[in-house]
């Protein structure tokens, strides 16, 4: 008896070491396609989100999560930046294309991209014209189609509430000037907080039962498929690629967009992906799958089958991460001097 357990353990430790060994050449593979995990060291996390510039504080964190969520930067003052960035959903609205000020759809039915793991971005918005989160923050706010406030209409919203001049002291001191760029800076730090670890990154830091046996297996052909090649790096996407590289997209009359002056689109990052549908610049793709399909032909010239997509979307889901832990903030009370919402 001990002679067969002595065998039934070797055979049990040699299958342990080779299934390491097995998922020690995925996880080299995978970095090899230049995908990053996030950091397990929350110290080399905030070296990673942080902007020396305006950096993460604690007050400065609690202060732009009160901006975020507040309608009363936009003209009507009933779109705040969550509306479209619903962090409960995601960090997206849900819909093909954004609506903003007046029930207004997005001009050129551009789908909300999420605000989660934002950061991580190489450029903003579709057509990238803004590499940080400080400067696309203005952008939606000021934007007719969006939340339509004037810059100067904003200040006045927020400087005419003393609970807000009071925590703009608190976090900036009290010779602070409350600006425009302030308030949307402010509103940066706290978007910089989103990061949503997933089990895909407990996976490249070595946790090897982090990933099901089929995650993995979607994972393998993800790489070999070539969907790395732009879908890559620690956000798994967030940088301008060339759209429609083998084949025409089959909603590309769906909007105007065609991508920047050189046709480059921003790559939505794949993180939480399976929680922002519609997919692509136009939301023209609700299922995952179908998305795949449409990529492998879009972007890489193959057919996918339907087996392997559900394979590679088997994988995505793994991509869920854990979100920050946000607590709906209090507003400030409105007082006679701040200005009335304006539904024009």
């Amino acid at each position: 008896m001990r002679k067969i357990s002595l065998a039934v353990t070797a055979i049990m430790f040699t299958g342990v070491s080779a299934f390491a060994a097995s998922d020690a050449a995925l996880i080299k593979k995978v970095t090899d396609a230049g995908i990053k995990p996030i950091p397990q060291s929350k110290l080399e996390v905030l070296k990673l989100v942080d902007n020396p510039k305006n950096p993460i504080t604690d007050c400065k964190v609690e202060l732009g999560k009160k901006l975020y969520f507040e309608p009363r930067l936009s003209k009507s003052g009933l779109i705040s930046c969550n509306t479209c960035h619903n962090l409960a959903m995601g960090g997206v609205d849900g819909v093909d294309a954004a609506i903003g000020h007046k029930w207004t759809a997005n001009p050129h039915h551009l789908n909300s991209p999420t605000v989660y793991n934002s950061v991580l971005n190489q450029a903003q918005f579709w057509d990238g014209r803004d590499p940080h989160l400080e400067a696309q923050a203005q952008g939606p706010i000021q934007a007719g189609p969006e939340m339509a406030a004037p810059k100067d209409l904003v200040v006045a919203r927020v400087t005419s509430m003393p609970a807000y001049i009071d925590e703009f002291k608190k976090v900036y001191g009290d010779d602070v000037k409350v600006t425009f760029e302030l308030i949307t800076e402010t509103i940066a730090v706290f978007e910089r907080t989103l990061i949503t670890p997933s089990r895909f990154d407990a996976f490249l830091n070595g946790n090897m039962s982090a990933l099901t046996d089929k995650e993995k297996e979607g994972l393998n052909l993800f790489v070999d498929k070539g969907c790395a090649s732009c879908h890559n790096d620690i956000g798994l996407g967030g940088t301008m690629q060339p759209f429609q590289v083998a084949a025409k997209y089959k909603f590309a009359s769906l909007g105007d967009f065609k991508g920047d002056k050189n046709g480059m689109v921003k790559t939505p990052t794949l993180r939480n992906i399976e929680e922002t549908a519609p997919y692509f610049h136009n939301g023209g793709i609700w299922s995952l799958s179908d998305a795949v399909k449409e990529m492998g032909s879009v972007q890489l010239g193959i057919k996918i089958s339907d087996a392997e997509a559900s394979k590679i979307t088997t994988f995505l889901k793994s991509l869920t991460g854990k979100k920050p832990e946000i607590t709906y903030p209090i507003l400030p009370v409105s007082t006679d001097k701040t200005p009335k919402p304006d539904m024009k």
